[in-house]
């Protein structure tokens, strides 16, 4: 069997577990590792590995897995698709995702290519989950209720602001979809906390969450990588009242975003050509193996 070749672009916490999740994988091979500062200061772990600065530099990549920022994944999609190279993302600002969308769906079919983007846990496994949810109630109301945890995308974002040496921000829920965000920030020397405070609460980030910033000597001290979530449904299955489903899960939450970003690349090439988000994936596809022998076991 010809193994899928994969580039992890970025080398950060969800880039490491990436790494881990393709060695476990029976269908992968890692292509290499794209990091910005290239084979300089190789990590032990790597050993064995290609490692350069630019995708170009590399043979024969099916998919590039991008482990990168959320604000630089387009970016980084629309200069590795031209490659005729698939991409996927972890892509999690919700109100930007249709526009990415269309604007990665044109390209993906000029070049011929699949894009998978906003594909994490949320969005993506747990948008899997509320559609489904939807699909047995379709009317009433759903809650995702996140946390208590640590939100990557939120604590890239805090430590992107001047002065920031360090940063964690902690999803705290208060039920019934509304969150409260606690961040915690190593300060650069001569950084005024008010300020960093009045930047991070101004960023779409966290402008529609109710948001408290503490000084910490140490963000090592208190990082806790954990996370989880409670999403539940109330709704109308047919013209039958008080329909209740709810759906638990507590995670690790860069290693689940890593397997949840290798599963959409293997799908990726079982699509045709075009941007998706992982609810327009059949769930199969996620999966290794042969279909026949899936569906016997699955269904």
């Amino acid at each position: 069997m010809k193994k899928i070749r994969a580039a992890v672009v970025g080398y950060g916490n969800i880039g490491r577990f990436t790494v881990e999740a393709l060695q476990a994988a029976p269908d992968f091979e890692i292509a290499g590792i794209v990091r910005r500062q290239g084979a300089e200061g190789r990590p032990a772990e790597l050993a064995g590995y290609e490692i350069v600065k630019d995708i170009k530099e590399l043979k024969d990549v099916d998919v590039a897995i991008l482990c990168t920022p959320t604000r630089s994944c387009e970016e980084y999609a629309r200069q590795i698709v031209p490659l005729g190279i698939n991409t996927v993302d972890s892509f999690d600002i919700h109100t930007n995702i249709r526009g990415y969308r269309e604007r990665q769906m044109e390209l993906n079919k000029q070049t011929k290519t699949v894009s998978v983007i906003a594909a994490g846990w949320d969005p993506g496994s747990d948008s899997i989950v509320r559609t489904l949810m939807q699909s047995l109630a379709p009317k009433g109301l759903s809650y995702t209720n996140f946390g208590p945890g640590m939100s990557m995308g939120h604590s890239v974002c805090v430590r992107s602001k001047k002065g920031v040496r360090d940063a964690l921000s902690m999803t705290i829920p208060k039920g019934e979809g509304i969150h409260r965000r606690m961040v915690y920030v190593e300060l650069e020397p001569g950084a005024r906390l008010e300020d960093v405070a009045a930047e991070v609460k101004a960023d779409p980030y966290f402008a529609s969450d109710e948001t408290h910033v503490f000084q910490v000597e140490s963000v090592d001290e208190v990082r806790d990588m954990g996370h989880g979530v409670n999403l539940v449904r109330k709704g109308v299955s047919g013209l039958t009242q008080n329909q209740r489903f709810e759906f638990n899960m507590q995670i690790n939450n860069p290693a689940l975003t890593a397997q949840v970003l290798v599963n959409v690349a293997r799908a990726s090439l079982r699509q045709q050509p075009g941007c998706y988000t992982m609810v327009e994936l059949p769930v199969i596809d996620m999966l290794p193996g042969d279909r026949a022998d899936l569906i016997e076991h699955l269904v």
